[in-house]
């Protein structure tokens, strides 16, 4: 596989939109450690409150339960802005709705780079990709464009905004760049640790943090020079 190259930075502002609670945290979050330590201004929104992903509780338990997780996993990288959506966690739809509501996000915000998850069919080493994943981060994509367009969505009542410079997939098998984690990766493995009821429902590797994180830091940073690293798929606008 081909070198990855670096994530560019000459940025101030980002927004984060995934679909689930966890999902940044498998991955991206060092990157998100990294630039919040340089001083940027990083927010989060997700499409759902995870109310569905743990089999051993009622929706309703669940739901405010990994919200709450969420919040401490983006204060161990540095975020406080953390806005959570009502799209139905396992059946969220890629359609207008969803992308109305990414852009109205992108027009409040006003980020110079919007970072989503892996909206491809599969996983880096072949893994099947699940639906909300793959809708979220299509409407991710369709609304950075919305949002720069005064005549799409205007009931928002909210300004358009062209300010968007760069959009990024985290975790894809079509990756085209990475960031160096060495330094915020203990803060990834203290994020990712944050959804601790999710990671109790988990057995395998994923329900070990450092372990599961470091292998896919590796993996990545023998493409990037060494190190610890995590990879994005530069999307072009």
């Amino acid at each position: 596989m081909a070198d990855l190259e670096a994530v560019p930075e000459d940025w101030s502002s980002a927004l984060v939109v995934v679909a689930h609670p966890d999902d940044m945290e498998y991955g991206g979050a060092g990157a998100i450690a990294r630039w919040t330590a340089q001083g940027k201004n990083i927010a989060y929104l997700l499409a759902c409150r995870g109310e569905n992903g743990i089999d051993s509780l009622e929706p309703t338990v669940c739901g405010p339960l990994r919200v709450a997780e969420q919040i401490a996993a983006c204060v161990a990288v540095g975020v406080t802005e953390v806005e959570f959506l009502d799209h139905p966690d396992g059946t969220i739809e890629y359609g207008l709705p969803l992308r109305r509501d990414i852009a109205a996000a992108i027009r409040r915000h006003k980020p110079e780079f919007v970072i989503t998850g892996n909206h491809r069919e599969t996983w880096p080493g072949g893994g099947l990709n699940m639906a909300d994943h793959i809708a979220v981060g299509r409407a991710t994509v369709d609304a950075v464009r919305d949002a720069g367009n005064r005549w799409i969505f205007p009931e928002l009542g909210l300004e358009k905004w062209e300010g968007v410079k760069y959009v990024a997939a985290a975790s894809s098998p079509l990756a085209t760049h990475a960031v160096d984690i060495t330094d915020s990766f203990y803060a990834s493995v203290v994020s990712l640790r944050a959804h601790k009821a999710y990671l109790e429902a988990l057995s395998g590797d994923m329900a070990d943090p450092a372990t599961f994180l470091r292998s896919m830091a590796e993996n990545v940073g023998k493409r990037f020079g060494g190190g610890l690293a995590t990879s994005f798929e530069l999307l072009a606008l």
